[in-house]
């Protein structure tokens, strides 16, 4: 049976560098998308456009900023990691789900699928070894 410290477990016995930078960059990705929807609103805006009669517009716009932003620093730092990528999980789902409601763009489909990829990833094998998760569990 799979449980978040088998889980944990079996990361941080195969834990490498590698995945750990590309944790950190799925972070800053997060954290530099949540700056561009604060910076450009109006993107956003657009961006959701196609969902605007199934409501809850203004839900989205003061979600998916802070939830990119606070997200993407804990993602960054391995803190809460799971936590945070799953509240990632709706804004990516949304994102793959406007470029079929809207205008398809198949470089955002693409990122968007990707971006998911490494979000589910992460969501099971966590924050790895070298994260704030594992240094507070380990009392350094």
């Amino acid at each position: 049976m799979l449980s978040i410290k088998s889980l944990n477990k079996w990361a941080n016995a195969h834990t490498y560098y590698w995945l750990d930078l590309l944790r950190v960059a799925l972070g800053v990705f997060f954290f530099i998308k949540g700056i561009g929807f604060i910076s450009q609103t109006e993107t956003l805006v657009e961006l959701i456009e196609p969902l605007r009669g199934f409501g809850g517009v203004m839900l989205v716009v003061h979600y998916v900023a802070p939830a990119h932003l606070v997200g993407g620093i804990l993602i960054a730092f391995g803190l809460l990691t799971r936590w945070a990528l799953v509240a990632q999980l709706p804004i990516l789902l949304g994102a793959i789900i406007i470029n079929f409601v809207g205008i398809m763009n198949a470089s955002s489909l693409i990122l968007a699928l990707l971006v998911l990829a490494f979000t589910i990833f992460f969501i099971f094998y966590g924050s790895g070894k070298h994260s704030a998760d594992y240094m507070m569990k380990m009392g350094y």
